[in-house]
């Protein structure tokens, strides 16, 4: 399988700090978030290649933070793709970007994992990987536990099997505390699905958009992140995230 990391967005909620560097190459705790990324993805066994999805301004960065990582750490192959955005005003939205790097890599002939390089999580992600060969589309789930905080995200409702029976992007009145995150799982008979997506015109922003059409179409499974999961959005919840995952930094 491969593994795709979007890193392609312009993190604005976060000016002055992304306006010189990438939001996945922010630390936290004494690491760039996308390390928190990778060393929790990395026990997934039979992954091939790490591709990370970015923009023309910040893909030099990221192919020498991806030299500076492979010395420490030669476990894994990586490729980073310039998605050819400039700005803000001119990006491809992730679901646009995964579009392009599946087209621009011919990446349809594997499974492929897709997460946010902006996702911390706290414990190894290692069961993911074969959940998800279990159905056509896997979407990573958390609890958030609070009616309110959960209109930030998006609510499912899952049946007893653990399928997605409903999905919707930013609820007034969500029925359940439980959001997917931005971690999938897609076996490569889906793949031509995310190019159906994108030539019906369908919003290529927001990752999640993507699981909420599909599941009306195909068996959407979900799995539960062990541990904790934290999402990053401005200053305030940066600051909490460092002093969150300091206790996990090694």
């Amino acid at each position: 399988m491969n593994v795709l990391i979007l890193a392609a967005g312009y993190a604005t909620r976060l000016y002055p700090l992304t306006l010189t560097k990438a939001k996945p190459l922010l630390e936290v705790a004494g690491k760039p978030m996308i390390e928190w990324v990778i060393d929790n993805l990395a026990p997934i066994p039979d992954i091939d290649t790490v591709y990370v999805v970015t923009n023309n301004k910040f893909a030099q960065d990221f192919r020498e933070w991806a030299a500076g990582y492979n010395a420490r750490e030669p476990r894994l192959e990586f490729k980073i793709v310039n998605d050819g955005s400039t700005s803000d005003a001119d990006k491809r939205g992730a679901i646009g970007d995964m579009h392009f790097v599946l087209e621009h890599e011919h990446l349809f002939d594997k499974d492929l994992i897709v997460v946010a390089g902006d996702n911390l999580f706290s414990e190894p992600v290692s069961g993911f990987g074969a959940a998800g060969k279990n159905a056509p589309a896997t979407v990573a789930v958390y609890d958030v536990g609070d009616l309110e905080l959960v209109k930030k995200y998006n609510s499912i409702s899952i049946d007893e099997s653990g399928r997605v029976v409903k999905f919707v992007e930013k609820a007034a009145d969500p029925e359940s505390t439980l959001t997917a995150i931005a971690l999938y799982y897609y076996r490569k008979d889906t793949l031509p699905l995310i190019e159906k997506y994108i030539a019906d015109g369908n919003n290529p922003d927001q990752p999640g958009r993507l699981i909420e059409w599909l599941h009306h179409r195909i068996e959407v499974k979900t799995w539960p992140v062990p541990g904790l999961w934290f999402d990053i959005g401005g200053k305030e919840s940066l600051e909490e995230a460092n002093q969150v995952f300091a206790q996990y930094a090694k």
